[in-house]
C-alpha cells in the first residue's frame, strides 16, 4: 500500500511499524474531523470547494495534529510549490540584507516562502546553483548576477525570471538609478573645494560597477572634477585597504567606492597610514548598508533603496506566476545622498 504523508492525495495510508512515528496524514485529519479523506484533500488543496463549516472542522484538525502541507506533494496537481528562488552575490555582504527581508517579506504577504543561496561571486556557481534551484521553485529572482545575459534570458526561457542590480534585455528587472545618487555626491565634493575625485570599481563581472563608474563620469565633466578610475576584485573591507596606496598614488582628494565595504576598509587603512578623514581627503561610499554610520567618522554614503529593490522584485515575479505583469521591462528606483562625516571641505596642507 502507498504511504502518504502530508500529500493530500486520497490513497489509503500505509501500516505503521511498531513505535514508528510518522507525520500526520489527511487519514488522521480526517479522523479527527469526522468527514471522508477526500474531503479533507479538496479543503486543503483548494478551500472554497468545502463548505465553511467543514473547512473550520478540517483546520482545526489540522492544526491539532500539528500536519503541514508538503510543498513538492502539492505541486504535483497545480504545478506550483509556493516557494521562489533568491541568488546573491555574497551572502556575507550586509548590501544584500535589506534586498533579503525585502523579497521574504513580500513573499510571506502572498503565502510564498523564500529560498536563499549565494554565487560568492563565482558566474559558474551561480549557474549551477540557479539551474538546481528551476527544478523546484515556481520563480528565480537574481540580485547583481555575474552570470552572461544568455544564460539569464535561457532560465527566464524555463520559468520567471526577476534580476536586481543588472539590465538584461528581455528579462524583467530592477535598479537603483545611480544618476541621482552620483550627481550630489559629486556636486558636493566640487562645492567642497575638490578637483580630483577618484573611483574604486567593483568586480569586473559586476554590470553596476560599470553604470557607477559611467555616472561618475558624467557628473565629474558637468561639475569639472578630474576622475579616475582604481581597479578592486575584491568588494569588501579587506579589498579597500589593498587600494589604500593605489589611491593615493592618484593624487585624488575625494574617493567614491562601488560600495561601502571598500570605503570603509579604505578608510581604516588611510587612518592608520595618519590620513585624517576628511580633513585631507573626502571618501563617500554607495549603498548605505547596515552598520555604515558605525565607523568614525560616519560614512557618506550614496544610498540605494535595497530594501525596495527586493520588494519590487518579489512583487513583480509573483505577478508575473499569476498573470498579471509584463514579461519583461526595468523598474528604476531613485538614489540619494546621504552626508555625514566622512566628507568635508578640503583643508590647505602646509
Amino acid at each position: 500500500m502507498t504511504d502518504v504523508t502530508n500529500s493530500g492525495s486520497a490513497t489509503a495510508p500505509a501500516k505503521r511499524g511498531r513505535g514508528e512515528r510518522s507525520s500526520p496524514t489527511i487519514y488522521d485529519i480526517a479522523k479527527v474531523a469526522g468527514v471522508n479523506p477526500s474531503t479533507v484533500s479538496r479543503a486543503l488543496s483548494k478551500p472554497g470547494r468545502v463548505s465553511a463549516k467543514t473547512q473550520k472542522l478540517i483546520e482545526d484538525a489540522a492544526a491539532e495534529l500539528n500536519y503541514q502541507v508538503n510543498p513538492f506533494a502539492r505541486a504535483l496537481p497545480t504545478g506550483r510549490t509556493n516557494t521562489f528562488g533568491l541568488i546573491v552575490a555574497d551572502i556575507t555582504n550586509p548590501t544584500f540584507f535589506d534586498i533579503i527581508r525585502g523579497a521574504q517579506t513580500t513573499g510571506t504577504l502572498r503565502d510564498y516562502t523564500l529560498v536563499l543561496a549565494e554565487s560568492a561571486e563565482s558566474a559558474a556557481t551561480e549557474l549551477t546553483a540557479a539551474r538546481r534551484m528551476m527544478t523546484t521553485v515556481d520563480g528565480l529572482i537574481l540580485a547583481s548576477p555575474r552570470m552572461d545575459d544568455d544564460d539569464i534570458r535561457a532560465l527566464a526561457r524555463d520559468k520567471p525570471v526577476v534580476v536586481i542590480n543588472r539590465e538584461v534585455e528581455d528579462v524583467p528587472c530592477v535598479i537603483p538609478d545611480v544618476r541621482k545618487g552620483i550627481g550630489e555626491a559629486v556636486r558636493s565634493l566640487a562645492g567642497n573645494g575638490h578637483q580630483k575625485l577618484a573611483f574604486v570599481a567593483g568586480p569586473s563581472r559586476s554590470w553596476m560597477s560599470a553604470r557607477r563608474w559611467e555616472g561618475v563620469q558624467a557628473a565629474c565633466e558637468w561639475s569639472r572634477l578630474e576622475a579616475v578610475r582604481v581597479e578592486s576584485d575584491k568588494p569588501t573591507v579587506d579589498g579597500g585597504r589593498q587600494v589604500a596606496r593605489e589611491v593615493l598614488a592618484t593624487g585624488a582628494t575625494a574617493v567614491l567606492t562601488y560600495n561601502d565595504l571598500l570605503a570603509i576598509g579604505l578608510m581604516q587603512e588611510l587612518q592608520a597610514g595618519g590620513m585624517v578623514v576628511p580633513d585631507r581627503i573626502s571618501i563617500v561610499g554607495f549603498d548605505d548598508i547596515f552598520g555604515a554610520d558605525f565607523t568614525t567618522p560616519p560614512l557618506t554614503t550614496v544610498r540605494s533603496p535595497l530594501g525596495e529593490c527586493g520588494s519590487g522584485a518579489a512583487t513583480r515575479l509573483l505577478d508575473l506566476l499569476h498573470g498579471d505583469a509584463e514579461p519583461a521591462g526595468t523598474l528604476r528606483v531613485e538614489t540619494e545622498l546621504v552626508l555625514r562625516g566622512s566628507s568635508g571641505r578640503l583643508l590647505p596642507q602646509g
